[in-house]
């Protein structure tokens, strides 16, 4: 699997999340980041556009050294200061209360301890931080959880762990955030992939 998810697997994600359905998702979310930012798998840097004037600092954490050349090459094309943080989201590189915004767009179904993730995001926000997400997870449809919790198996051996079955405002909720604003609904495409998670959280 080394060649795949180091040369075609980072490909097939920039790919498919250029999708347009996706563009209003990344206004309205990565458009509210203020201060400095803590993007959470910055991936090939399709957010950059979406950032709005509050957005002081960005800095991109990614694992894949193959993103983040893509993402760089983004970054020199905008006139953002943006840095990169190669490493996992379970052991964010970053001192305590140090960032205004973390940020995490269709992101945490693929990280392989969610939990321990979003520690690391609440330990890493400043007090008063907003953690601004759209994440892509667990449906409200029986049939649908059903038939995420039969496809999530094998989707994610070549989708980079991607997890579609994830009920995301609860791990939010239970890693110590309070969910202020959520808005939840299926985009356009298979129900199974398109259930969404749309909104800010800020430490209980």
């Amino acid at each position: 699997m080394g060649f795949y998810n180091d040369v075609v697997l980072p490909r097939l994600l920039d790919m498919a999340m250029r999708n347009k359905e996706l563009v209003g998702y990344r206004r309205r979310v990565v458009g509210a980041a203020q201060g400095r930012v803590l993007e959470i798998g910055i991936g090939s840097g399709l957010n950059l556009p979406f950032y709005g004037p509050g957005a002081a600092e960005i800095i991109g954490l990614e694992p894949s050294q193959a993103l983040i050349a893509m993402a760089s090459r983004r970054a020199r094309e905008s006139d953002r200061a943006v840095s990169f943080l190669p490493g996992s989201a379970e052991a964010i590189l970053l001192d305590t209360r140090s960032v205004d915004t973390v940020l995490i767009t269709w992101t945490m179904c693929s990280i392989p301890k969610p939990e321990i993730a979003l520690a690391e995001m609440r330990r890493v926000l400043k007090p008063g931080g907003s953690l601004l997400f759209v994440e892509h997870g667990r449906a409200p449809d029986p049939w649908v959880a059903r038939l995420q919790d039969w496809l999530t198996p094998a989707w994610k051996t070549f989708s980079g762990g991607c997890h579609l079955n994830r009920p995301m405002a609860d791990l939010i909720g239970k890693a110590g955030f309070q969910v202020v604003d959520l808005h939840t609904g299926y985009a356009r495409g298979p129900r199974p992939f398109t259930f969404m998670y749309e909104g800010f959280a800020r430490e209980a």
